[in-house]
């Protein structure tokens, strides 16, 4: 599921999943990776995993002995090939063939978790992969549930895990996947004797609630972007990723009100209404606190602020701070990330040149800057306002300067600095982000509207 944009009164607002291709290069994994404690992680992940399918079916077919005799051998180039058959014939994936029934179910699902992880450490730098892994582990205490939405959230951290199958150190599951009966199958099948799992009955009772409110909103006129519904014959009809969240979001609701003995935590991929009131930014990811919160405290704030600051220089280095000019970043954009000028560079170059890494960071710092936008859409008063718009402010810039070129968070910015009436400072954001050399295919006719979008917005004002 890819970045979208709508047309929304100001200009556009372009909030979605983030999903890494992962090239179909040979990579011999077990000797590329440097450090010994992850190749073992690794292994110990596939052979769990490998065991998990083989549990669950009768006769495991062919197809997936060989992917996953590939991956006990770290074969990335055979694991890579053999998933691109499988997402060929998958139900949840876009194709124009006939769909396979094998490729659902705990087998299935099992596949793809080893595909994604292995995918991540064949992409991403191996140094801040297992990073963003077990920095999000070691933040999760044990017994917690957690929701893992993005390729990084929900692969890296379960092939990361002490034992995924048997929730260890945590409960791990991806709220993308809430509303495929198949998969709520596969998770109640591994925690459904130690959490509570939606049952069929309560994907139905969601499927239809979200069926009425979006139906009572359609005749108000108050659907969201992209949230496609229609009424065909008589009957309404629902499609697309908005619609499928908002379902998986109501399941996520059940699992939440249900396991009050859990704490819980999450990785956003797509933003779930219910759950604003109630996040605190929590390290790289968000806690979900049991009650909703009327404000986040100052502590919490500076904790963020403290934490993502002395996290970021190591990888960019130290010059934005507070006070940083929205130019003094795209400047820096420019240098080091379309220029790959490293004159004066205190980060690490290595982060700069590997796309993976970089939008992994980008994302978590933008889906935490859009709580901030959202708190304070949503204040006490003025000075609440401006602290949660200084917040916002600085974490967005920060998500841009991880990655000048992600739509998200270049969509995100502008959208936040076109509601502070910062007109220019939103143009060359987009400016800066469409001179990137990957602005290329849909992200970069996306990000070239978006400009031409701007300009003809000022010049109107």
């Amino acid at each position: 599921m890819k970045t979208t944009s709508k047309s929304l009164g100001l200009v556009i607002l372009g909030v979605g999943l983030f999903v890494v291709g992962c090239a179909k290069k040979q990579l011999p994994m077990w000797q590329s990776i440097k450090n010994p404690e992850v190749t073992t992680q690794l292994k110990s992940f596939v052979a769990e995993k490998e065991a998990q399918a083989n549990a669950a079916t009768n006769k495991m077919p062919g197809e997936f002995k060989r992917f996953f005799s590939a991956a006990e051998r770290g074969d990335w180039l055979a694991v890579s090939n053999g998933f691109e058959n499988f997402r060929k014939r998958a139900h949840d994936f876009d194709h124009s063939g006939p769909n396979d029934d094998r490729l659902q179910g705990a087998p299935w699902q099992a596949v793809k978790e080893v595909w994604g992880g292995l995918c991540a450490f064949s992409e991403c730098d191996e140094k801040y992969c297992a990073a963003f892994g077990d920095d999000v582990i070691a933040s999760i205490p044990p017994g917690s549930i957690y929701f893992g939405g993005t390729d990084p959230g929900r692969f890296v951290v379960t092939a990361m895990q002490k034992s995924h199958v048997n929730g260890d150190p945590f409960y791990g599951l991806t709220q993308n996947a809430l509303a495929d009966g198949t998969y709520l199958d596969y998770v109640r099948g591994m925690y459904g004797d130690k959490i509570y799992i939606p049952t069929g009955e309560d994907l139905e009772k969601c499927y239809d609630d979200y069926l009425a409110d979006v139906q009572r909103r359609s005749q108000q006129h108050q659907l969201k972007p992209g949230e496609d519904f229609k009424m065909v014959d008589g009957k309404p009809q629902i499609s697309g990723q908005v619609a499928v969240m908002e379902i998986n979001g109501l399941l996520c609701k059940i699992i939440f009100d249900q396991n009050t003995n859990r704490e819980f935590f999450v990785e956003e991929s797509f933003p779930l209404d219910w759950m604003y009131p109630y996040l605190e930014p929590h390290g790289l990811i968000f806690k979900i606190n049991r009650q909703p919160l009327s404000e986040l405290s100052d502590e919490v704030v500076r904790r963020d602020h403290d934490y993502w600051t002395n996290y970021l220089t190591p990888m960019i280095g130290n010059w934005l701070n507070d006070d940083t000019p929205v130019s003094d970043a795209a400047a820096f954009a420019d240098k080091v990330f379309r220029r790959h000028d490293f004159s004066g560079f205190t980060g690490d170059p290595r982060f700069v040149q590997n796309a993976y890494a970089h939008k992994t960071f980008s994302k978590e710092r933008s889906s935490i800057a859009g709580l901030y936008a959202w708190r304070a859409q949503h204040p006490a008063d003025a000075a609440e306002k401006k602290r949660m718009n200084d917040a916002a402010d600085f974490a967005f810039r920060q998500a841009w300067a991880l990655c000048p070129y992600s739509p998200e968070a270049v969509f995100r910015y502008v959208n936040f600095l076109l509601e502070q009436k910062r007109i220019s400072d939103a143009l060359l954001v987009a400016e800066t982000a469409a001179q990137m050399p990957s602005m290329q295919g849909q992200d970069g006719e996306q990000i070239r509207d978006l400009v031409e979008n701007l300009k003809k917005f000022q010049k109107a004002k």
